[in-house]
């Protein structure tokens, strides 16, 4: 099950570091959000070094759908009436700044970069597209409703962000990580004040930015209780259509749709971490249906951090971890929200001012809805009497057996059929495994 990045790109190798080391930064995660981190912070003249856990970008960044765009579904009508129009201006800046980075980058990489219109469509409810229109004029974005796509079924219209782009994000990770100082399978296993200790021994640094996917540390900043993940999947199509875009549902449990070369890339499926869902079955009954002629070509999984209110959290650890930085809860939008990452830390750990760090702040208020629903589902699971329990916090996994995997429905630690950690906020191996269930 590995996506069509993994199978045309061989990435650079790093060696893993032994013994102990001293470096102005440490960018901890070998993703593209670390690996950006680490090349914004080379530009600057800041000295760094970014250790992996395990192989560079062999989380989530391989199994991306890899668009880059500034239209992340319906979020900039929630995002005014949430926070006001001079936070939404910050996140809508940002993304776009995001996106001309990408541009800049890619015009001098072979990563497959091309330049496509983004759509977020609706099947029954037009007036959400409507009033997500209406938001995006108030903040001074033209925006277009088109009556009609390109998909295999009726819908309402669609909202769409002209110029956005798609990639081949493996390609360009290892263009990124060249001259960057990297190093491979060196885990930390603890941070304290200015140090991370590792395998093989202890890395001091002033500061450290977290790149982590889910936050390693519990203690501070309370991600447990900000976030949740979700997995979604994806059918790679020969002999579908070419859709002549990026087209994502209004919806939560809808189907997105992008083309790279001549595959169809078929999204959906999706659920939180623990629950059933639809997963691949769902995708294949479609594409059963809707595109009779088309072949399997391949096929994978993404999971994704979910903030409590729609946007990341990038910026200062919490606010009683001097020199911590993180950035995570990409909300299925990793590679713009890595890029505009890299650009607010980079002005953060150098001591200037970003003019769209406050849209991203962790230390943002807690008091959302979906607060309630993360602390009474951990609160619950804690008390399910089964084996095995996540060594994260101690609630019941759930047996996957679309994926054979057991995974955590409380904060999306996921592990083998033998109980080796697939997907953090775990560190560790499973101690003891149970029956399935």
């Amino acid at each position: 099950m590995e996506s069509i990045w993994t199978s045309e790109t061989v990435l650079p190798r790093f060696p893993s570091l032994r013994g102990d080391f001293r470096t102005d930064v440490l960018v901890i995660g070998g993703g593209l959000a670390g690996l950006l981190c680490a090349r914004r912070l080379t530009e600057l003249g800041v000295e760094n070094v970014l250790v992996e856990a395990a192989d560079l970008c062999g989380g989530m960044t391989k199994n991306t759908t890899a668009k880059i765009t500034a239209q992340h579904g319906l979020i900039y009508d929630k995002l005014l009436r949430r926070f006001g129009a001079e936070r939404a201006r910050m996140y809508l800046e940002a993304n776009q700044a995001a996106l001309r980075e990408y541009r800049r980058l890619c015009a001098k990489v072979d990563c497959g970069f091309e330049t496509r219109d983004a759509f977020v469509y609706a099947r029954c409810d037009r007036a959400k597209l409507e009033r997500e229109a209406r938001a995006l004029e108030n903040l001074g974005v033209p925006a277009e409703l088109a009556e009609e796509v390109p998909l295999p079924f009726p819908t309402v219209g669609a909202l769409r962000f002209n110029g956005q782009a798609q990639f081949d994000p493996l390609r360009f990770a290892a263009a990124v990580a060249k001259g960057l100082r990297i190093y491979e399978h060196t885990p930390v296993l603890e941070l304290a004040a200015g140090t991370a200790v590792t395998p093989e021994g202890k890395i001091q640094a002033e500061k450290m930015i977290v790149c982590t996917h889910f936050p390693l540390l519990n203690k501070h900043g309370s991600y447990f209780l900000k976030m949740y993940q979700r997995r979604s999947y994806v059918l790679a199509l020969e002999n579908a259509s070419d859709v002549g875009g990026m087209y994502v549902d209004e919806a939560e449990d809808g189907l997105s749709f992008r083309n790279a070369g001549d595959l169809l890339l078929l999204g959906g499926g999706g659920h939180r971490t623990g629950k059933k869902g639809g997963g691949w079955q769902e995708l294949k009954r479609f594409a059963a249906r809707y595109y009779p002629a088309a072949r399997e070509r391949a096929r994978w999984a993404a999971q994704d951090c979910m903030t409590l209110d729609g946007a990341p959290y990038i910026g200062p650890y919490s606010a009683r971890t001097q020199g911590l930085y993180v950035t995570t809860g990409f909300n299925k939008w990793g590679m713009t929200s890595s890029m505009a990452a890299a650009m607010i830390l980079g002005d953060l750990v150098t001591g200037r001012e970003n003019p769209w760090a406050p849209a991203f702040s962790p230390s943002r208020t807690m008091l959302r809805p979906q607060l309630a629903v993360n602390a009474a589902g951990a609160a619950l699971n804690l008390v399910t009497p089964t084996r095995p329990r996540c060594p994260h916090m101690g609630c019941a996994l759930k047996w996957n057996p679309r994926e054979r995997t057991w995974d955590c429905p409380c904060h999306g630690s996921r592990f083998t059929e033998e109980g080796r950690l697939i997907d953090n906020p775990a560190t560790g191996d499973l101690k003891r495994l149970g029956p399935r269930r």
